[in-house]
């Protein structure tokens, strides 16, 4: 018996149910900080400013439901939407799917565990702080939102190498 193609390999977006999508948020936090978009040339910066809404250390949105009564410029991100938008990060579940990418080893729907993007450390956990502290959000600028993360590995999970080694070597001996 095989086992069931996972619905993000075997659905578009467009076609993913209400549920499906939303678990593809993989809680990083990266499109909860602040951008700053400059007139003069369309150019966009990244801050470490994260929206009063971001819970910093589960980097998961307080009122995500009633969120645009607060934060009323808030991004609904959808199919149509991310076709759009050009400030989600390259490690973002949905950019990468939308490009034909599959989900990196940290996701939570692929390691089974949310703590994983946190161990990673593709989460905005310890690195943002929040609007309310922030100051003046040009004092806050950084690249590493828009970057791809080089996410490392927690303890005790199997990387590419170990696991080729072992395979090289053959079957473990009584």
């Amino acid at each position: 018996m095989t086992d069931a193609v996972p619905f993000w390999k075997a659905k578009t977006l467009d076609a993913m149910t209400r549920e499906e999508w939303e678990s593809l948020c993989d809680g990083c936090g990266r499109c909860c900080l602040h951008k700053l978009r400059y007139e003069h040339d369309n150019s966009l910066a990244f801050t470490a400013v994260a929206c009063q809404l971001l819970d910093l250390e589960s980097c998961a949105c307080s009122k995500y439901a009633e969120r645009t009564r607060f934060v009323p410029d808030c991004v609904t991100l959808t199919p149509a939407a991310l076709r759009e938008i050009d400030w989600l990060p390259p490690s973002c579940a949905y950019v990468r799917l939308a490009r034909g990418q599959d989900l990196l080893w940290w996701h939570p729907l692929v390691s089974g565990d949310p703590e994983t993007v946190h161990e990673a450390r593709v989460s905005v956990r310890g690195r943002a702080v929040s609007e309310r502290q922030a100051g003046p959000a040009e004092h806050h600028i950084v690249d590493w939102p828009g970057r791809m993360p080089r996410a490392l590995r927690p303890a005790g999970w199997p990387g590419r190498r170990a696991a080729t080694q072992r395979a090289a070597k053959g079957p473990a001996k009584p």
